[in-house]
């Protein structure tokens, strides 16, 4: 009698600078395997809003730290239905205004900002996998979820793209057509991220690097769906 198919219960850990399509390749997976999807960069972003609420100047690394620390932030894991939510109020919009944009890099590089999002991330994926229906995986995705977050991930992969093609899907997805000024400001972005102390961005050890620069969403969504079969190898849950 064949094995009875088990659904994907583990994490895929997605990480990569902007433009490489992270955010929608990481929630379509996540959709496609019927798991969790985490958005730790909308974390970031919510634990941004808040210091801008209070008026509090994003390089004051004390201060910041009391406004996170003093925060209620939530996001949703369902890959279907994404929301943020800031000390009880609906913040899905405000995190992704040109100001929050302009003022994340900044809190995001505070250790003790980091240490406390990412325990918060941390539990996120442990309540899913501990979760009384059953166990559910999650795809996380961010800038250090599989050398950081979660490096035990069944599956780390690291999305790369050339810096047109990544220049261009962010023109689309900000409605700006200066293109070599938003080059300009992801390559600041990439130096920022990759260079800070805490967390920075590079390819986790072991993680399958994975250039989206001439594949569509759909390709990148199947082509990390075959890999996460390689690691439950029949996905009840895939709905491929």
């Amino acid at each position: 009698m064949p094995s009875q198919p088990q659904p994907f219960t583990g994490v895929v850990a997605l990480d990569g600078p902007a433009g490489t399509g992270k955010s929608t390749v990481a929630q379509r997976l996540a959709d496609r395997l019927g798991i969790h999807y985490l958005d730790t960069g909308a974390m970031y972003r919510a634990a941004t809003v808040a210091v801008l609420q209070a008026g509090v100047d994003p390089s004051d690394a004390e201060s910041v730290t009391a406004v996170v620390r003093d925060s209620r932030i939530e996001v949703s894991l369902d890959p279907q239905a994404q929301r943020t939510v800031l000390n009880g109020v609906d913040v899905s919009t405000a995190i992704r205004s040109q100001q929050t944009t302009a003022a994340v890099s900044a809190v995001s590089a505070i250790g003790r900002v980091r240490e406390l999002l990412v325990a918060q991330q941390r539990e996120l994926i442990r309540r899913g996998a501990s979760a009384a229906q059953g166990s559910v995986g999650t795809v996380a995705e961010g800038r250090d979820i599989g050398s950081v977050v979660w490096p035990d991930a069944e599956l780390k992969v690291y999305l790369t793209a050339r810096e047109d093609v990544r220049a261009r899907r962010r023109a689309g997805q900000l409605g700006d057509e200066d293109l070599a000024g938003i080059a300009a400001s992801m390559r600041r972005r990439d130096a920022f991220d990759s260079g800070r102390a805490v967390s920075p961005l590079r390819r986790p050890d072991g993680a399958i690097e994975v250039d989206t620069s001439d594949l569509s969403i759909d390709e990148v969504v199947e082509l990390l769906a075959e890999l996460a079969r390689r690691q439950f190898p029949v996905t009840a849950a895939d709905r491929g």
